[in-house]
C-alpha cells in the first residue's frame, strides 16, 4: 500500500521523451510505473514506447516523443 504521509500527489505534465524507468505516469487512461522506455520504437526516431512490466501484467504504451504525459513528481 502506498503512503503519502498527508501530502497530495503532485503530477506534472511533460513529454514522453522526458520519462525515465521508475517514473510513475498517467497515460491513456492508465496509471503505472515505467519499467523500460524503448526509443526509437519500431524504427521510428520520433516514437517511443513505455513498458509496464509487473507480476500482474505486461503492457506497452507507444506514442510520439513530443506527446504529453503526466508524471508523479518525486
Amino acid at each position: 500500500m502506498r503512503q503519502n504521509h498527508g501530502m497530495a500527489d503532485q503530477w506534472k505534465t511533460t513529454t514522453l521523451q522526458e520519462v525515465r524507468a521508475g517514473d510513475r505516469v498517467r497515460y491513456r487512461g492508465s496509471e503505472f510505473v515505467v519499467a523500460r522506455v524503448d526509443v526509437p520504437f519500431l524504427g521510428r526516431a520520433e516514437m517511443g514506447c513505455l513498458i509496464e512490466d509487473t507480476p500482474e501484467r505486461w503492457h506497452a504504451y507507444p506514442g510520439p516523443l513530443g506527446g504529453e504525459i503526466d508524471v508523479l513528481e518525486r
